[in-house]
């Protein structure tokens, strides 16, 4: 799997209104939903179980729970060598845990992400300055030759 066909992926997605907790293309989907759905088109099941979840969640603990989860899963890499299809993890807030994703669409001059938004639905945005600034980590998915399954 390339990373432009993760990109393609994601865009299929565009126009799927937002709902927290889902994960359905053209019915509902919260970030996190948006990623999970894109892992079952490319590899199957996915690999962990996702407990119910606030909107608040993990911020009271000021845990990182969703960082930790990237990193167990996906691969990271420098911000430096983004490239189209890579997930993107942001801090809405400074100081705030991680806890919104994002699938970078283009990159070059004009960058922009593909991600599901509160009261917008799964849209393509400009990574603009100051979305650059609240990303904490870059991750790619793994190959499918990485992948448990034979896909």
């Amino acid at each position: 799997m390339t990373d432009l066909r993760i990109a393609e992926r994601a865009r299929a997605w565009i126009g799927t209104p937002y709902l927290h907790q889902a994960s359905s293309k053209g019915a509902g989907t919260d970030c996190l939903g948006l990623l999970r759905g894109i892992w079952r088109e490319v590899y199957g099941a996915e690999p962990i179980g996702i407990p119910a979840y606030t909107a608040d969640w993990s911020e009271p603990q000021r845990d990182e729970s969703l960082l930790r989860a990237a990193q167990s899963i996906l691969i990271e890499k420098p911000l430096a060598e983004m490239v189209s299809g890579d997930v993107l993890l942001f801090r809405m807030r400074q100081g705030a845990v991680a806890k919104h994703l994002g699938v970078l669409g283009r990159v070059g001059d004009a960058p922009t992400f593909i991600h599901a938004y509160s009261g917008h639905g799964v849209l393509e945005n400009a990574l603009s300055a100051p979305w650059r600034r609240r990303i904490v980590r870059c991750f790619a998915f793994p190959s499918v030759h990485d992948s448990e399954g034979d896909l």
